[in-house]
Formats: structure tokens, sequence, C-alpha cells
């Protein structure tokens, strides 16, 4: 099967990302994010959770939180194009919510196809807000490893680097046993669990582990069977890749603009920054690898619908050069704005360590060019 002209983006997906757009800079200025997110400079403050919770009803509205959840289970059932256009314009403006972690926690429920999934889903269509509990203490969210144990219908042990944990209302767990690997979908507020906030840069999110003692699962919590439940990571997980490379874009383009604005009102020697060559030419350079990082990013998502046996090696490409462009919006941004870009008061703090974030979330560039080799050449022999 072959990718549709335009990476299958038309006009719905247009209309629904322009309405984004306006909605998202109306609700959330620049101004309003450094407000609600960065009041408090001091470096040892205690990890904080910071969102507007309005804004995240209004989102859930709107029905952002359906798009990806197929018809059958009340959702829009569109493709994750129209996702990934979605959470384009949610990095460009910094949002603080739980939507990035709901669709990849959607992304994985619909892969594993049981009925305590699909009522999963029938409830993030209504504004249910969850996240993925699945990443070992060494950082690894490979399927097959997990710090969790399930016996006798108890877990105990450990997830690690939970995305957004304390605005969800429930997780997603991986559990392993003899059998294999297990999701249970594990509520907020359940008994025994205890959720311990861990401290990131980026203001724009809040992270946890999270302990289980004794935590009690029952099998209308069981998502995926033990067994089954690290298939349905692994298909899953080029369309987590893809969505985290989309607000890497959004939150790369808010960089440049910005930065080019600055360099059109501030002169140095009687001429605008952006008459220098040195100004202009990496700011160019930034330009083109963001068109080159959306072009795989948006190869990636029509991949995923409609190409499955390429979208792995395309969600890696999109990946890692999301993830340098990242970090090449951030340093030149900040560069860019001269003495001010190092201050808390300039606004260009808040995205930069966003974007530190994306880029080591789910493996960072060298990371996923090491995977991409293995898909393309095989693994290298020890």
């Amino acid at each position: 099967m072959t990718q549709p002209k335009n990476f299958a983006f038309g006009d719905d997906e247009k209309m629904l990302r322009d309405t984004a757009r306006k909605f998202l800079e109306d609700s959330l200025p620049t101004d309003k994010l450094h407000q609600l997110v960065a009041g408090n400079p001091d470096l040892y403050r205690d990890p904080e959770s910071l969102w507007d919770e309005d804004l995240w009803q209004k989102i859930i509205e709107l029905g952002w939180t359906t798009v990806i959840v197929p018809e059958d289970d009340g959702g829009m059932g569109m493709s994750l194009v129209a996702l990934a256009a979605l959470i384009e314009e949610s990095g460009r403006v910094g949002l603080p919510s739980p939507f990035m972690v709901t669709a990849n926690s959607s992304l994985v429920l619909r892969e594993c196809k049981t009925a305590p999934a699909s009522r999963l889903l029938g409830e993030i269509a209504e504004g249910k807000a969850v996240t993925l509990a699945t990443t070992t203490k060494n950082g690894s969210w490979l399927a097959a490893d997990c710090d969790v144990e399930l016996s006798d219908g108890m877990l105990n042990g450990t997830a690690w680097f939970v995305q957004d944990a304390r605005k969800v209302d429930s997780f997603i767990v991986k559990a392993k046993n003899s059998s294999g690997i297990a999701l249970y979908e594990v509520d907020f507020d359940a008994e025994n669990m205890e959720i311990i906030p861990d401290a990131i840069i980026d203001l724009t999110r809040d992270q946890a582990h999270i302990k289980f003692n004794n935590v009690q699962v029952s099998d209308e919590q069981l998502l995926a069977a033990a067994g089954q439940g690290c298939a349905a990571l692994d298909r899953a997980e080029p369309g987590i890749l893809t969505l985290v490379s989309a607000d890497i874009c959004g939150a790369a383009e808010w960089q440049l603009q910005t930065t080019v604005e600055y360099t059109k009102v501030r002169e140095q020697f009687d001429h605008q920054l952006g008459y220098f060559q040195a100004v202009k030419h990496p700011l160019v350079n930034l330009m083109i690898m963001i068109d080159h990082a959306k072009s795989l990013t948006y190869n990636a998502a029509c991949a995923y619908d409609t190409e499955p046996e390429n979208a792995a090696k395309f969600a890696r490409m999109a990946k890692a050069r999301a993830s340098d462009a990242a970090a090449f919006a951030s340093n030149r941004s900040i560069q860019f704005h001269g003495g001010i870009g190092f201050t808390w008061e300039c606004f260009v703090h808040l995205y930069t360590k966003r974007q530190k974030h994306n880029q080591i979330l789910y493996g960072d560039a060298s990371y996923q060019r090491a995977k991409l080799a293995d898909l393309l050449m095989g693994p290298v022999a020890a």
C-alpha cells in the first residue's frame, strides 16, 4: 500500500489545524504561559504541576481527545496525520496539559484490541486523561523491559519517568509475570500506590515515578493479557515517536519566528541584527531544518496509517531529525536574543527547556539513528 498525496493532509485536517492554532493563540499567549508556569525561578523549588484546567476542559469540549479514538468507541476515527497537526499546534504554544500523553495512551489502547481497552478509549473520548507508566529505572521503555511485577492480582514495583503524572485520571501500567508482559489500567487514587514527583527542567510538564505496593487489579482493568502487552506497545511506538516529533516541530517554529522578529527590532552598529550574515544564515538553516523535520514527521504519521511496514523506520527518521532541529533552534534562539536571552524574564527559556525534554523523550537523535541502522542493516554482531 502506498501513501496518498500530501501525506493525506486534506481539507479536514487543514481546518482542524487552523482552528486549533487560532484557539490556542487566543487562549494561551506566551506571556500568559510564562505567568502560569514560570512564577518561581528558585532552582531548588519543589517539583510543580502548573496548568490551566479550565483550558483543558475547553480542549475536551472541542473534541481533540476524540480525534484518534475509533468511531466504534465514540471518537472521530481520524488519521494520525490529523492528530499530529493538533500536537504540533500545542507544541507551538508550549501547552501544559495531558493532551499528548493521552494521545499516546490512545495509540496503545487501539493496539490492545480488548473490551477493557475499548471501554477506556470511550472514556478518553469523553474527556478522561491517561498516561503511560511503562518505563524502567534505567530509562528503558522497550516493551520487554519492566520493573513492575504482577502476582496473585497484585502489582509491586516502580514505574519510572511517567509523563504528566499529576494531570491525569489513570495510568496504563506495564507489568510482568511468568507468562509475559501485561497492561493494566490503574486509577490515579488507587490504594497502596504512591506518586512521587520528579524534578525536571521542563516547566510546561511534570514527571513522576510511581510505586506500587500490593496494588490490587482485576480482569476489568486488564487492557492486554500477559504475553500480549509487548506487541501492543511495539505497534504503538512509531505513532508515539511521531507525536513527540510533531510537538518539537511546533515549538521550533515558535523559536524561529520569535527570534526572527527580535532580529528585526534589535539594532547594533546602526543596522537591524538580521542584516548581518552571521545571524541571517543560521536562521535560514534553522528554517530548512524545521521544514525537513516536518516533512519527515508527516511522512511518518501517514505511514502509520497506510504503510505499517515502514512506520518504525520513518518514525525514527522523524524523531532523529526533529531532535536535531530542537537543539539547534534552542541554541540559536538564546544566542540571537543576546544578553536578555539568558534571563528568566525572556520567554525563550520556556521553549528551550521543553525542547530539551522532547529531545530525550523516547530516545534522542543518536539513539534513533542507531535503531534505524539496526532496522536497515540488522543489529551489529557482538
